[in-house]
């Protein structure tokens, strides 16, 4: 991999758009935890309750129960704006729909920087992405755009929400062009904010949740980094 570059640091809000509960703390809690140290206002804006992600476990149970561990997720990295669009989990469908429910919270929030997960089919060879990650993804990119222009959803002027033009779009992508230096500090609170997803991990293996989340957390920021794709 050749060298990345420094992501950018003159942006003062930032606006975190993913599919699901724990999608924030699987790959880029390290660097809002960070940026929040650091001064910087950070949203979280999550399209499902992930209500389909516990076996075992009814949605009407597990929805409100994920939601939880978000929110106990975001006291650890300085996040205090978490929002859901309550669209139902593995069944998001790219199209307008949801480029409108996106490009009216960036106009609302008014973010420098909106940061989404991978939108790719593959994380890499043989390790299929999910259709919420690949639709979701590709819907903050164009929903960014969107965001940006008063007359693709004409609908939102009317809502008293004026175009804002989103300077960068980052993406915890298989394919990075920058990188954010992340200190012990952020590192550690990005395994507490991972652990918080308690009973999601629970189910996912029986190694111990903790050490579940050490070993996601140092894989994400090997080398003391956070590693993006920047579009902007």
């Amino acid at each position: 991999m050749s060298e990345l570059e420094p992501f950018p640091q003159d942006w003062q809000r930032a606006l975190v758009v993913m599919a699901h509960p724990d999608d924030p703390e699987y790959g880029v809690a390290a660097a809002v935890a960070q940026w929040t140290a650091a001064g910087k206002d950070v949203g979280y804006l999550l399209a499902t309750r992930g209500e389909a992600g516990i076996a075992g476990m009814n949605p009407a149970e597990a929805g409100p129960l994920r939601a939880e561990e978000q929110r106990q997720a975001c006291s650890h990295v300085g996040v205090h704006d978490l929002r859901f669009l309550d669209l139902p989990d593995g069944r998001l469908e790219e199209g307008p729909q949801l480029r409108r429910l996106i490009a009216r919270e960036i106009r609302r929030q008014k973010p420098a920087l909106v940061i989404t997960l991978n939108h790719r089919d593959t994380w890499r060879p043989g390790a299929w992405n999910s259709s919420d990650h690949r639709v979701l993804g590709r819907s903050v990119l164009d929903a960014a755009a969107d965001a940006g222009n008063e007359w693709i959803f004409p609908e939102l002027l009317a809502e008293g929400l004026p175009a804002h033009r989103v300077q960068w779009v980052a993406v915890a992508s298989t394919e990075p062009s920058h990188s954010q230096r992340v200190d012990s500090a952020s590192v550690g609170a990005a395994v507490a904010s991972l652990t918080e997803h308690r009973r999601y991990l629970e189910a996912l293996s029986d190694v111990p949740v903790l050490e579940q989340a050490t070993a996601q957390v140092d894989m994400v920021t090997s080398s003391g980094q956070v590693r993006f794709e920047l579009f902007g």
